[in-house]
């Protein structure tokens, strides 16, 4: 590719300017990894044995004859303690003048992945993830089961530079009564042609070959033609489906496989660095424009946002998606040969 371009986001119906010139200066890229752990002060409200300063859990695997709120436990939900939503907060639009507000109506819960501290996702086995991943699935279920709520994102903060506040490895679900307008790239594809973007996107990589990173027998995994990120790679189920809660049991698994190959291979690669994952899916409880498929986003955080980011909204990478994927497949085929 030329010095730079600048590539259309069809999910976002956003444009991305592919600066792979900007990586030469020295202070753009990397962002250093040596101090963007989040430090342990000497004590983790998330850690076992301190369940008596957190909410009361939500839903927790434990070992046979441990108690409900105490040790014992291999996976835990339990309420955001400092949620900005609470469920008992009633719903409402209201105006001021030309501006608009609503009340903060939503959930905010916090799931612990492991009890061991210093244990980050892409360290645990196959397994274990797979526990994670079923507890992700069962609580959106459970989310969604609420008439009220209209839309569920779980996500990852990983390291300082990704939003870390606590160093204990886990994840968060929110669940809100409004559907944001962040895929109207994506509803309007489906609006236009009838088709979903995502299967064609599926489609072209796949023929394409230069973002692929890998594909198993139901996932497939890309660089976007469109990274926002350096290094933005995403987890597409290969067939059609909308809804994060209603993957198949028997996929959990390789799910959950394809998720720890590739964070491995990217914390190795880029040098343990701060990272986001998003899990994106179609709303609940309400009928929804067309087009949605729900995947993983995963990027890490090696950029800090500019001026002209800010400005102009246009995310500026300056990694191409195309070396993204080439550096990451070998680095996967590597620890796998």
């Amino acid at each position: 590719m030329s010095a730079s371009e600048i590539r259309k986001d069809l999910v976002r119906d956003n444009w991305v300017v592919i600066a792979t010139g900007r990586a030469i200066k020295p202070t753009d890229l990397p962002v250093p990894a040596q101090g963007t752990a989040v430090k342990k002060s000497g004590f983790c409200p998330f850690c076992e044995g301190n369940e008596m300063v957190t909410p009361p859990e939500i839903l927790a695997n434990r070992i046979p004859g441990s108690k409900e709120n105490g040790p014992g436990w291999t996976a835990r939900t339990i309420p955001n303690k400092f949620s900005a939503f609470s469920l008992e907060t009633p719903f409402k639009t209201e105006t001021n003048g030309i501006y608009s507000y609503m009340s903060g109506f939503g959930v905010h819960e916090v799931v612990l992945e492991t009890p061991e501290h210093d244990t980050e996702l892409h360290e645990n086995s196959a397994e274990k993830i797979s526990e994670v991943v079923a507890m992700l699935k069962a609580r959106h279920l459970s989310l969604a089961g609420d008439e009220r709520i209209k839309f569920i994102q779980t996500y990852k903060n990983k390291g300082l530079f990704a939003g870390a506040s606590l160093g204990h490895s886990h994840m968060q679900t929110i669940a809100l009564p409004y559907v944001p307008d962040e895929f109207r790239g994506a509803t309007e594809y489906a609006r236009n042609s009838g088709n979903c973007l995502f299967c064609h996107m599926i489609d072209q990589e796949r023929k394409d070959g230069s973002r692929l990173v890998y594909e198993s027998e139901n996932f497939i995994v890309f660089c976007p033609f469109a990274s926002r990120f350096a290094h933005e790679t995403w987890i597409l189920p290969k067939n059609h489906g909308e809804d994060f809660g209603k993957l198949p049991e028997e996929n959990v698994a390789e799910l959950s496989i394809v998720l720890k190959m590739v964070l491995e291979s990217m914390v190795g690669l880029l040098n343990d660095p701060s990272y986001n994952i998003i899990i994106n899916s179609a709303p609940v409880n309400v009928a929804h424009e067309p087009g949605y498929h729900w995947y993983i986003e995963i990027f890490p955080r090696l950029i800090v946002q500019a001026g002209v980011e800010i400005a102009t909204g246009y995310h500026m990478n300056p990694i191409s998606p195309e070396w993204a994927a080439e550096t990451l497949k070998a680095s996967i085929e590597g620890k796998s040969g």
